[in-house]
């Protein structure tokens, strides 16, 4: 089967949808079930349902808004009528989104995109969880509602579109690192609003941990000294930038990746390793990844990222990842969500408490005997 880039054309939600279940999908290969969609109409009732939003509509953080006032909030204000109980077709769905704020887009890539995490949002129904990202913590809902609501009054902040919910763990933050890899990594997709019903385990159990009075366990202790120490020796250890590549390179192996390989330095056009994963061994994506030894500071900026996107361009693909053993400015993180809105890059940034919470998950004591074996030669 031959190995191509994502495509963009006129099925482009299917495109989306089968995209977004393909992150979801080696995000977290510990999940008990996920889903092939070809449509976001299509829900599953086996379970309760959860998701994961970001509540920062035109970019502005309006989080301490939702906690006040017990309620989701998204964007997308321009395009009223969303929220019509007689509106079920999705391209009439789309098409409002598309009219109000991609009417100079040739295509509906954007819109659609755009709408599906509209329609995500306006599904929600009652007694979803809700995992909503916050800096380094996050907050967890419950939604009280099956109907979402439009306020006339805040189309100019972008933030009509509005769902009652219940604050869990007494609307207090839980730090992400309680959260398991999985879950850290989902909180980090890209775009608005994306599901996350295949980690409502997980979401209970971080619930769990940190509720008022919960004694964390002997394996959440260890877990997370574990992440302390690898992240420690990743940045200051016997590793230099070669071995490091090694790392990420049996790392992606871990979690699926098949014909993995080192980009030689003399050949390396923006991505240091690609990677192919696939999806109900069918499609076949072809990932990117930049790999940087870095300590904390300077943490990994814009212009970083840029030579990620060369190689993306040169390897003819639109996902990948950059892993360091560092930080992220915040600039950064917001560049990384404009390329997905106005060129369609899906790029998953990792630092180093992310990257060491996937090794010590991944069976720390195999990833690193793998690496010195290749490093043995």
């Amino acid at each position: 089967m031959e190995t191509s880039p994502f495509v963009l054309g006129s099925n482009t939600i299917a495109h989306n949808a089968l995209v977004d279940d393909f992150i979801c999908q080696f995000s977290s290969r510990n999940s008990r079930e996920w889903r092939l969609m070809s449509d976001p109409s299509e829900v599953t009732s086996k379970k309760r349902q959860a998701f994961v939003l970001r509540i920062a509509p035109s970019e502005v953080d309006r989080v301490d808004e939702a906690l006040k006032s017990n309620e989701l909030i998204i964007g997308w204000s321009l395009a009223k009528g969303l929220l019509n109980k007689k509106l079920n077709e999705w391209t009439e769905f789309r098409q409002i989104i598309h009219d109000a704020y991609y009417s100079e887009d040739k295509d509906h890539r954007r819109s659609g995109s755009a709408a599906g995490h509209m329609w995500r949002f306006r599904g929600m129904p009652t007694n979803a969880l809700v995992v909503v990202p916050h800096a380094s913590k996050f907050y967890v809902a419950e939604v009280t509602s099956n109907e979402a609501y439009y306020d006339e009054t805040k189309v100019a902040d972008d933030t009509s579109h509005r769902r009652p919910v219940k604050w869990l763990n007494e609307c207090k933050p839980i730090p992400r690192s309680l959260a398991r890899a999985a879950l850290q990594s989902r909180m980090k997709i890209q775009g608005t609003c994306a599901s996350a019903e295949d980690l409502l385990d997980e979401i209970i159990e971080v619930l769990e941990l940190a509720q008022k009075g919960k004694v964390p366990t002997f394996e959440a202790d260890l877990r997370s000294l574990l992440v302390k120490e690898t992240i420690r020796e990743i940045r200051r250890g016997r590793i230099d930038s070669y071995k490091f590549e090694s790392l990420i390179k049996t790392v992606l192996e871990s979690l699926g990746a098949t014909n993995t390989r080192i980009v030689p330095r003399s050949q390396d056009k923006g991505a240091d390793i690609l990677a192919n994963f696939s999806l109900a061994n069918t499609f076949v994506f072809k990932l990117a990844v930049q790999a940087k030894h870095w300590q904390n500071e300077p943490p990994v900026s814009k212009r970083d990222i840029d030579q990620l996107v060369q190689g993306m361009e040169a390897e003819g693909t639109q996902l990948g990842w950059f892993i360091t053993s560092g930080s992220f400015t915040e600039e950064a993180e917001k560049y990384s969500r404009t390329l997905l809105e106005t060129r369609g890059y899906r790029i998953e940034l990792i630092d180093g408490p992310h990257l060491a919470t996937l090794i010590v998950e991944g069976g720390l004591a195999k990833l690193v005997t793998e690496v010195d074996q290749m490093e043995r030669g």
